[in-house]
């Protein structure tokens, strides 16, 4: 099972697409308050469509919450201030991504506590759109994976 955890997520679209990316994928979501909107917001529930009955979604009080309840054996930040890609790791079942807020990233003190991975951009740009990311990075671990339904 993979782990896709979203610290203080802001932007209801993104958060409901990829309720409906962790419901396809059978991974589990974990969401960290506070967040940048209601979770019953209509661009949510628009964006994951019936989706949220099907997926594993938890949400937590805050980052400490997280990690005593779910106690991620490997926690890698997400985030475009570190080095390492994400293709250059050798993911296992049971890997938790974390993601930062769209516009802030991840918090610095955070980045120093866990190992980093960042995807590739061209010279000059700043970030992607946050529901791309947890694509992009879970679908690689999920490939490494060999699709193994999880």
């Amino acid at each position: 099972m993979l782990n896709l955890v979203l610290f203080e997520p802001e932007i209801p679209n993104n958060t409901g697409s990829l309720i409906r990316l962790s419901a396809n994928m059978g991974a589990n979501l974990h969401l960290i308050k506070p967040f940048g909107f209601e979770i019953t917001d209509k661009r949510l529930r628009r964006a994951g469509l019936d989706y949220k009955e099907l997926a594993k979604v938890t949400e937590y009080e805050n980052f400490e919450d997280y990690l005593t309840k779910v106690k991620p054996d490997r926690l890698f930040a997400v985030s475009s201030k570190v080095k390492t890609s994400y293709t250059d790791i050798e993911y296992q079942s049971g890997d938790s991504f974390l993601f930062g807020p769209e516009t802030r990233g991840l918090p610095q003190e955070i980045l120093d506590q866990y190992p980093g991975i960042t995807l590739p951009m061209q010279a000059g740009s700043r970030s992607l759109n946050l529901s791309n990311c947890v694509s992009i990075v879970a679908y690689e671990a999920w490939r490494q994976l060999s699709f193994v339904k999880l």
